[in-house]
């Protein structure tokens, strides 16, 4: 029950937060070429509108272009409180899932030494077994491995967690090889079938370049990518090393008009640990634009480059998908690799453009995703504007509407848990809505925004609207339906994710309907035999249940009703977000015993209790107990106690 707690508590505060190959010439000569001063007065105007509107304490910003680093700066303060400003040479700023793409040269580096085969089952490098067999709704079935190709293209078909994903305490911290093993998510998709985001996926090639290398990720990634570039105010290691403590920008959150600081947050290393400077990312940029090499040090040859930034994986052809770790994207026009970061204070965007010879690399703490996004998007129409883009015509045929009422429901993310407590965020997180308007196009809502989609192809649908919203990764320019490996269907886009339709009696509405009644019948239940109690004792009135039968069920009615009372005191209790992270703080911090233990008696409690609710109110109509309203009422209480246990067990919280 302290799970359902915390996880609900989730909902209130967000409603926490992409087949074909490419070949591309990584020296093209620049469309367009950068003027060093245009791009600092340019920048600096369009941050300081978003800083002052999102109250953004600090941030970092790197361009390259041709070859050389154009423009590196720092705003607002790295510590508020000794008026330290942010270097962008020396400040560090944690990265979050941009981290990934150094796991990813890691790997092509040992992929070049002949030491991996991206095509190859990846027990073949551990040193220990991921079962080849399907873990949900499939019985233990048979599957395909997986390969280190299906782990770039997040396609291996692990869960995925959201909860316990940070920790604010370093006593959290634990050896990769033991978390690759205790942390292991169940496998519930085939491989290859369904694009879902996987942290654990990338952890676990983090923890190949460990067992194949011989050394420590951390370690590995200081000696041949970090000491190559020259990239000496960067580092994965948790707790940081000395030399770079003292560099970190304080994360701060604005709240009430003034800025609280923040700690450091720790998680696992290969998917999101690293922190690095505006400069270091400078050099990682030019390296990658440069065929693999900036200032004569090689990371990569230029084929392998030429690789990385070839498609890997796309859901559809007319989408796209994911490059060997990048993610592709298209801005007015331009073909885009990047890969956004986000923790619970910082948040970075990661940007090259190889045929331009541009990256563009941005960071800060306490803002969103969003604002680095809209950043890019102004650098973009700034100096590579696009035409404007007709909208297509609708597919030529007739009854677009019936078509498209089949794709009307809710659709979950396929980036979220199957088998535990975490299930029930699907409900909450990422959620879109379809419906269909009275010319049968599509009103796609996701993120609060609603977009309008036109039929083009049968299951294939554009944009029709002029402002666009953006996913993680991807943008909803096109989405295509298809079906899932469990047989439902499934929305596709640009980016790392897909999204696949709920049924009727797993939907956000049904469920918190149930849910919600439920509370509120069994407490009002137990408040009115209370008052009514009250007042017959005010009045001296002693009426006795006329069988120990009947007085055996309205106790064990009363002890359910005061074990929800206690689970939705403890829930509002527990239920105030932290200020700073947004969270409530047993989202990232362990529960007390005490509150562990009382989430083991009101949780089975609850579900026991039910049982014997259930067999009573049978009972009552067999040997008549009560008045009929009396009846009625005692077999309402025990279908929502049945309803409130059943949540318990289908969204996994017992």
């Amino acid at each position: 029950m302290e799970r359902l707690r915390r996880l609900l508590c989730c909902f209130l505060i967000v409603s926490f937060l992409l087949h074909p190959s490419m070949n591309m010439k990584l020296a093209a000569a620049s469309a367009v070429k950068l003027d060093t001063t245009d791009v600092e007065e340019f920048l600096d105007t369009v941050i300081a509108r978003q800083m002052e509107e999102f109250h953004i304490p600090n941030m970092t910003v790197s361009v390259v272009s041709g070859g050389e680093v154009i423009f590196a700066k720092g705003y607002g303060y790295a510590d508020y409180e000794t008026k330290m400003p942010v270097d962008p040479e020396k400040t560090l700023f944690r990265i979050g899932s941009t981290s990934k793409l150094f796991t990813w040269t890691a790997i092509m580096q040992l992929v070049e030494e002949g030491r991996l085969d991206l095509d190859t089952d990846i027990n073949e490098y551990l040193d220990f077994e991921i079962p080849n067999t399907l873990e949900y709704q499939r019985g233990d079935s048979q599957t395909a491995p997986i390969t280190i190709r299906h782990l770039m293209s997040h396609t291996p078909g692990f869960e995925d967690y959201m909860t316990d994903v940070f920790s604010i305490s370093d006593d959290s911290l634990i050896p990769l090889s033991q978390y690759v093993r205790e942390h292991r998510p169940k496998r519930v998709f085939v491989p290859g079938e369904v694009t879902a985001y996987s942290n654990y996926g990338t952890n676990l090639a983090g923890y190949i370049v460990e067992v194949v290398s011989g050394v420590p990720f951390a370690q590995y990634i200081e000696e041949n990518i970090y000491k190559q570039l020259g990239m000496e105010n960067s580092t994965f290691s948790q707790p940081l090393p000395i030399r770079l403590a003292d560099q970190v920008s304080i994360p701060y959150r604005y709240v009430n008009s003034e800025l609280l600081q923040a700690e450091v947050e720790f998680f696992s290393e290969p998917a999101g640990s690293m922190y690095s400077s505006a400069l270091d990312m400078a050099k990682f940029m030019l390296a990658y634009l440069q065929g693999g090499h900036d200032e004569g040090e090689i990371i990569l040859k230029e084929d392998t480059i030429q690789k990385m930034f070839s498609e890997v994986d796309t859901q559809h052809p007319r989408l796209k998908g994911m490059a060997h770790g990048f993610i592709r994207a298209s801005f007015n026009g331009n073909d885009i690799f990047h890969h956004p970061g986000g923790t619970m204070l910082y948040d970075t965007a990661f940007y090259l453009m190889p045929e331009e010879e541009v990256g563009f690399f941005i960071s800060h703490s306490g803002g969103s995703y969003f604002v680095n996004v809209s950043i890019f998007e102004a650098f973009m129409d700034r100096y590579f504007p696009s035409e404007e883009v007709a909208v297509p015509a609708p597919l030529p045929t007739v009854n677009m509407e019936q078509r498209s009422k089949q794709f009307v429901g809710e659709y979950y993310q396929n980036r979220r848990s199957f088998t535990t407590d975490d299930a029930i965020l699907s409900l909450m997180i990422g959620v879109i809505r379809v419906n269909v308007d009275d010319e049968g196009y599509l009103l796609v809502n996701h993120l609060g925004e609603t977009n309008r989609f036109v039929e083009v192809e049968p299951g294939i649908y554009y944009n029709a609207s002029e402002e666009r919203s953006s996913d993680y990764g991807g943008d909803f320019s096109t989405i295509v339906f298809g079906t899932d490996s469990h047989g439902k269907t499934m929305l596709m886009t640009d980016g790392p994710m897909s999204y696949s339709k709920a049924d009727w009696y797993e939907s956000s509405g049904f469920t918190f309907l149930m849910l919600i009644s439920s509370l509120l019948f069994i407490i009002a239940s137990l408040l009115y035999w209370g008052i009514r109690a009250l007042v017959r004792k005010i009045r001296g009135k002693h009426v006795l249940e006329v069988t120990k039968g009947s007085r055996w069920a309205k106790r064990v009615a009363v002890i359910q009703g005061v074990l929800t009372f206690t689970f939705l005191v403890t829930f509002l209790a527990n239920g105030q977000p932290d200020p700073v992270y947004g969270f409530p703080k047993s989202a990232f911090t362990d529960p007390s015993p005490f509150s562990a233990f009382l989430d083991i008696i009101v949780s089975y409690g609850i579900v026991l209790v039910t049982g014997a609710v259930l067999a009573f109110s049978v009972v009552s109509w067999v040997k008549g107990y009560w008045k009929l309203a009396g009846r009625v009422h005692y077999t309402m209480f025990a279908i929502f106690s049945a309803v409130l246990s059943w949540i318990f067990y289908f969204w996994n919280l017992l």
